[in-house]
């Protein structure tokens, strides 16, 4: 079975939203869903599992979402993206060169080829210090002092709006590291 993985948005972050990681990898590895091999990856929706082939990462995302509002009574965004994919943003991240700091570097992640499109201006526009690159998996944004006080990345989070969720470099490449280890 290939290797997924489920990032929820806005999970966990504050006091609404609140999912515990043993009850949302007890979730996924239930009969109802019937993922094997599921891992969570720190405290805000990263879940790495085994899936069919035969279900498209968007079903898979939909199938998650129902059963975690559901049973969790959490209705999040969830974005699913395989193996092959993850690898695809990785290799795709054109600001590796200039991203000293891997806390400072966002990556966007949406269900389809319009909504990253929709970033696409803001490759355009100027950002001082601050860079954004939208790809063909996933935009990057080098956040030269901080996420929390980037304009790139309001910018970014703005038009993103429910279409997509983020991930700092270095949990992508945790995430690429636990579904290659599967693999």
């Amino acid at each position: 079975m290939p290797r997924f993985v489920a990032l929820f948005r806005g999970i966990n972050v504050g006091k609404a939203k609140r999912i515990a990681m043993a009850d949302l990898r007890a979730l996924l590895a239930s009969s109802s869903l019937g993922y094997q091999n599921v891992q969570t990856l720190l405290n805000s929706g990263n879940a790495v599992f085994d899936g069919p082939a035969s279900t498209s990462a968007a079903q898979h995302a939909l199938r998650i979402r129902e059963a975690v509002a559901s049973e969790l009574g959490v209705d999040a965004l969830v974005i699913v993206k395989s193996a092959k994919d993850i690898a695809a943003v990785v290799a795709g991240n054109k600001l590796a060169a200039i991203a000293t700091d891997p806390s400072r570097l966002l990556v966007a992640l949406t269900h389809d080829a319009k909504s990253l499109a929709a970033l696409a201006a803001l490759a355009e526009a100027e950002w001082g210090a601050e860079q954004v690159h939208v790809g063909t998996h996933a935009a990057y944004v080098w956040c030269a002092n901080g996420i929390l006080e980037s304009k790139a990345a309001v910018a970014l989070l703005k038009v993103l709006a429910s279409a997509g969720t983020t991930r700092n470099w270095a949990t992508v490449e945790k995430l690429h590291n636990l579904l290659k280890a599967a693999s």
